[in-house]
């Protein structure tokens, strides 16, 4: 390993349950046996012996399950469900459960790093936290003093970042962007509003627990592993729930469905409407929910009429039979159908209208707020604390003054990116970037690095040094969520609860809590008026002060829970829309006068190069995005991702599963190398790799070149005109042998 490598680091997803708790076993053993890190657990004192518990709460993924650390002896032991818990009711996914690895990761940034060359080439000095913090506030004066505060940006993911937006908005800050809204569920929240009036949420309101027909469009539950949902779906499942899944992969989910549609990529949509065309014509809606709820539906029916399915047919290919029997089978079951909105929903740069129609879909199976649809979530009251009224800004944010999309209901990160890039609306000369590795998160890394290069300032807090980290001014180490407070969470949820984050063990090095980095930063810049509180304990015992809950209990069981109201509209739970007309909105009289159709309209994907395949990429069970591939226990489990090749097309290409290739995009993008699965799973016109791989940061050696990144194909993408999600399938590949 090299010194700068030093200095900053100072299995398939099929595995079997027997397999991961030997593999985790052995991995803890290991760890445990290293003792790496006992000398800076124990602070001088008395080595701690026995068993110790502390209730906490996940942050390997958004899902924030409930957890109950163990630490023996005075090390970190293991990670459980707490059993308190609504989301997670006792159970954490293969990645919850490897968080102990998270603590013990080679790759973690040890301590505050200056960069002392040119941007990329990751070099640097280690310094404390005083120099460095006292370095990124002159530059942040200076920023605002040359350009406005409203130059100083941010992209910010999970509830880590809230006390550094906080500090952000005392500043002056104004453009506080989460990419995970242009580049992931940006347009389900959209198309969701537009027609319901409200978000699906994060975790999504689905009841699939109570679904008698659990409809997944490209959604794959069981690899995308989103803990609730995917016990649901295991219920649902064990109790003969019907399930239709359509994809251009058998996935997992697909090897549980009553039917399989292997739907040609990009032509989800089509589907979508042959489907609706079918229970509209056949009157197979619930007319008395559509009547008592529903605007536009006459409008909405005759743009329906042309999407037969015999039209759909060529399409999608998927038989009209097919289609018909479908739509009959999931009009069987409503109102306890349920079509799964999904999550990473920016495909191909129509997605708001295509996640509108799921919507719609939806509204004509009468599921929203019906049981075995989607209930109607609540959360028990916290009061914000009290802090002094932040400035008003002197400029409006970059996405209001660009005016290109209508529907945003956030920032959008590549607009600010490309606000970077090219200075206007005005410039942006600083970047935090908190918790999200925007090189491999955002599309066109081309585009992110030039955009880099403008900036006089660029600093990332985060736990590893990733490939974002490596182009950073300064580098702030965050103690991972087992070593820190954080905001406390009061979920919107089916049972409304509050979970509190909670150290559980200390940091092995000079990592720091985010709480406290912003608050420092605060005072380093002369808002320390903006944390008129002591510490991280003080402001939560404030809050749960303030709305009469006990602290010292939510820090024994790490769970509060309320009172569950009506869930379901026929128990009473208010039906509400948020809409101009108040009710579910079939024709959108929004989208019309914004110039926009309002009933979604179908356009074919553009196909790719002769000989191409479209590159299709997702997650798995064990990894979360790029985040995880140096947990020593999760690399244990999938330590590299394969290429997913139609078996034909690897016998006419030569291939066999094992061989390793390189992908070629239609740019001329080539990528690491990575083995080839061939298998009957996937149609003959797409390929499909796991997300997060082929890491290329010196301060990763661990995961350095192991695996391919699918980010660094993604040279193309289309973006949404109604809300500016970044549509990223829209790239092809050829494959090339590796000798």
């Amino acid at each position: 390993m090299s010194t700068d490598q030093r200095v900053l680091n100072a299995a398939a997803p099929s595995v079997s349950r027997r397999r991961f708790l030997k593999i985790t076993a052995a991995s803890v053993a290991a760890l445990g046996a290293a003792g790496t890190f006992a000398e800076s657990l124990s602070n001088g004192k008395p080595a701690e012996k026995g068993l110790r518990q502390v209730p906490t709460f996940c942050d390997l993924c958004f899902w924030k399950c409930g957890a109950i650390a163990t630490v023996r002896d005075g090390k970190l032991w293991k990670i459980e469900g707490n059993p308190l818990d609504p989301l997670s009711r006792g159970r954490l996914c293969p990645r919850g459960t490897g968080g102990v690895g998270a603590h013990f990761d080679p790759d973690r940034v040890r301590t505050p790093l200056l960069r002392v060359s040119e941007r990329g080439q990751e070099k640097w000095k280690a310094v404390s936290w005083d120099e460095a913090l006292d370095f990124i506030a002159a530059r942040m004066r200076k920023i605002q003093a040359t350009y406005g505060p409203e130059s100083f940006a941010a992209f910010v993911h999970g509830i880590g970042g809230t006390f550094l937006k906080h500090t952000l908005k005392a500043y002056g800050a104004v453009n506080i962007a989460a990419p995970s809204f242009a580049q992931c569920r940006g347009p389900r929240d959209t198309a969701f509003r537009l027609t319901f009036g409200d978000d699906v949420g994060s975790p999504e309101r689905t009841d699939i627990e109570n679904a008698q027909c659990l409809v997944l469009i490209g959604s794959h539950l069981g690899e995308n592993m989103h803990n609730t949902q995917v016990q649901e779906f295991a219920t649902a499942v064990g109790r003969g729930a019907s399930i239709i899944v359509a994809d251009p992969r058998f996935s997992v989910a697909a090897s549980k469905a009553k039917f399989y549609l292997p739907i040609k990529a990009g032509t989800d949509l089509a589907l979508l409407l042959a489907w609706m065309n079918v229970i509209v014509g056949e009157n197979l809606y619930d007319k008395a929910y559509v009547e008592k709820y529903g605007f536009g539906f006459e409008q909405f029916a005759a743009e329906l009429r042309p999407y037969t399915p015999e039209w759909a047919y060529p399409e999608t290919g998927i038989d009209p039979d097919t289609i018909r029997a479908t739509a009959r089978e999931m009009a069987r079951y409503r109102p306890a159908t349920l079509i799964h909105p999904g999550r990473h929903s920016n495909w191909y740069g129509d997605d708001t209208q295509r996640v509108r129609a799921v919507a719609l879909l939806n509204a004509l199976m009468g599921s929203w707020g019906r049981k075995g649809g989607f209930y109607i979530p609540s959360s028990m009251d916290v009061p914000a604390y009290p802090y002094p009224p932040l400035p008003k800004p002197s400029k409006p944010k970059i996405e209001s003054l660009i005016n290109k999309f209508p529907f945003a209901g956030e920032n959008i990160s590549t607009a600010i990116r490309d606000a970077t890039i090219t200075g206007k609306p005005y410039p942006v000369k600083g970047w935090l970037v908190y918790a999200t590795n925007l090189i491999n998160s955002l599309p066109n890394q081309d585009e992110t690095i030039r955009a880099i290069q403008q900036l006089d300032l660029l600093v990332v807090v985060d736990v590893i040094g990733s490939e974002i980290a490596g182009w950073a001014d300064v580098v702030l180490p965050e103690s991972v969520y087992l070593e820190r407070h954080d905001e406390m969470n009061p979920e919107l949820f089916k049972h409304p609860f509050i979970a509190l984050r909670q150290p559980v063990i200390p940091s092995p090095a000079h990592q720091k809590p985010n709480w406290w980095i912003a608050k420092r930063l605060a005072e380093k810049l002369g808002l320390g008026a903006y944390y008129p509180w002591n510490d991280i304990e003080d402001y939560l015992a404030a809050r749960l002060k303030a709305g009469g809950y006990s602290f010292d209990e939510l820090k024994r069981q790490g769970i509060l829970t309320g009172k569950q109201p009506p869930i379901y509209f026929d128990d009473g739970a208010p039906a509400t829309f948020d809409t101009p007309s108040k009710k579910i909105e079939f024709y959108s009289t929004q989208l019309a006068q914004a110039g926009f159709d309002p009933v979604p309209k179908y356009t074919p994907p553009e196909p790719g190069p002769p000989g191409s395949y479209r590159l299709l990429f997702g997650r798995a069970p064990v990894h979360s995005f790029s985040r995880t591939q140096t947990n020593p226990l999760l690399s244990d489990l999938m330590s590299e991702n394969s290429v997913w090749l139609n078996a034909a097309e690897a016998r006419r290409l030569g291939l066999n599963s094992g061989d390793y290739v390189r992908l070629r995009n239609q740019d001329g993008r080539l990528s690491n190398r990575i083995r080839v699965k061939a298998t009957e799973r996937i149609r003959p016109d797409c390929v499909y790799m796991v997300h997060g791989f082929g890491h290329t940061a010196k301060g990763l050696p661990h995961a350095f070149g192991k695996g391919a990144s699918d980010a660094g194909l993604i040279t193309r993408y289309k973006t949404d005109p109604l809300m500016g999600g970044t549509g990223m399938n829209v790239n092809f590949v050829t494959l090339e042998r590796e000798a």
